[in-house]
């Protein structure tokens, strides 16, 4: 919810705590780049003081920090207390899959993590329409409300948790990017990164747009968010069936969830203050499926291109690729588009928010929306092309040169 519901209660918060564009859209990226950044710096303390405390530490982070945003009197105490939160997100993040992987080995742990991301698939695919939801009833101050009141769940629940602390490796790294000159564990980080392009971005902003350009209320608009965020849900367990059916090979599903996100962004120019949504179906449903399609797949894959001695390693730089792409690329969407949109509104007192997708100027925003999402569609093909030529070498090759 943090990572995917937050956006769709920013035209409220503009209204209520102001719209300037920096502290406004840093609601939503302070806890995304401070996320990305302290799940490196969370590997190395958890690996010291115990997987067990730094999630203890980080849910009580994060439920404060939510407790904090709900009673935010400015955009400015809200900011700095979703900063917090990102801080505590990272600490979660990192010592709940260190707890599971620690305490479950085999079969169990395969059961384990598929739970784990099961729940986080439900987060993603729900947490637009749950949090549109809480803004038409409660207000945006019921998002962070709902999230703190899960977090003090889970510190009730911390005090049953085993102590799980590792032994010590010495001054092991905590990323090694030397592993980047393996080519094909090169291509398969990329991955993650276009689908950070093409599908997170729309994720967390398509609601603002839903708003700017039709008038949508947050509820209607987070329902409407499930047409893209359900097939999140059911491509992960149909690629699972293929792959093991022999129907398929990584390298297509790779390649055709590259092509769903470029022809969806695509389809995304049909958004248009005169047209029928129902044009935005489709390419909502492709892209939910370019970025489904590789979810736990594009992992294995990746993992399995490097040395068994360093697949540890690895994992952390496949996610500093997928969270630091995700935090990096959402911030990056939210200045451009309300950089076109201020462009088109010249010292208009209202391009602010406008920009925040509060209605009233639809062809001033659907112009900068369309601009942006053929800009995403061309970042999506780039990557896509860099993935197949880096992907090309032999694995065998590649493991043996990342040795």
């Amino acid at each position: 919810m943090s990572i995917a519901g937050t956006a769709i209660a920013l035209p409220d918060i503009a209204r209520d705590l102001g719209d300037a564009p920096g502290p406004l859209h840093w609601v939503v990226n302070g806890f995304n780049l401070v996320f990305a950044l302290f799940t490196v710096v969370w590997g190395a303390v958890s690996d010291r003081i115990g997987h067990h405390i730094s999630f203890r530490l980080g849910v009580a982070l994060t439920g404060l920090a939510g407790i904090v945003s709900a009673a935010a009197p400015s955009v400015e105490i809200l900011d700095a207390a979703r900063v917090i939160a990102g801080i505590g997100a990272a600490a979660v993040l990192v010592g709940s899959t260190s707890i599971l992987s620690h305490l479950y080995t085999g079969a169990d742990r395969a059961t384990a993590f598929a739970a784990f991301g099961t729940v986080n698939g439900l987060g993603l695919a729900l947490g637009p329409t749950i949090s549109g939801f809480l803004v038409g009833g409660i207000g945006w101050r019921g998002v962070f409300l709902a999230q703190a009141a899960v977090l003090i769940v889970a510190l009730a629940g911390t005090v049953v948790l085993p102590r799980v602390r590792p032994e010590r490796v010495g001054s092991a790294p905590i990323l090694d990017v030397g592993l980047l000159r393996n080519r094909t564990f090169l291509g398969l980080c990329l991955v993650p990164v276009a689908g950070a392009i093409g599908f997170v971005t729309l994720l967390t902003y398509l609601p603002n747009a839903l708003s700017g350009i039709t008038s949508m209320d947050p509820t209607s608009a987070g329902l409407f968010m499930l047409t893209m965020t359900v097939p999140v849900l059911l491509a992960p367990a149909v690629v699972a069936k293929l792959i093991t059916t022999g129907s398929v090979t990584p390298k297509t599903v790779i390649g055709v969830s590259l092509a769903a996100l470029v022809l969806g962004d695509l389809g995304m120019l049909a958004l248009r203050p005169d047209s029928s949504l129902w044009w935005i179906v489709v390419p909502m449903v492709a892209v939910g499926l370019g970025f489904g399609l590789p979810i736990g797949l594009v992992d294995g894959e990746a993992l399995a291109a490097v040395p068994p001695e360093q697949t540890g390693t690895a994992a952390g730089v496949l996610n500093l690729f997928r969270i630091g792409g995700e935090a990096l690329l959402v911030a990056g969407y939210a200045w451009t588009l309300t950089a076109f949109v201020t462009a088109s509104m010249p010292d208009n007192p209202v391009a602010d928010a406008t920009a925040a997708g509060i209605p009233g100027h639809p062809h001033e925003y659907a112009a900068a929306f369309h601009d942006v999402v053929v800009v995403l569609a061309l970042l999506v093909a780039v990557t896509a092309a860099s993935v197949v030529l880096l992907t090309r070498s032999r694995k065998r090759t590649d493991v043996s040169s990342a040795a």
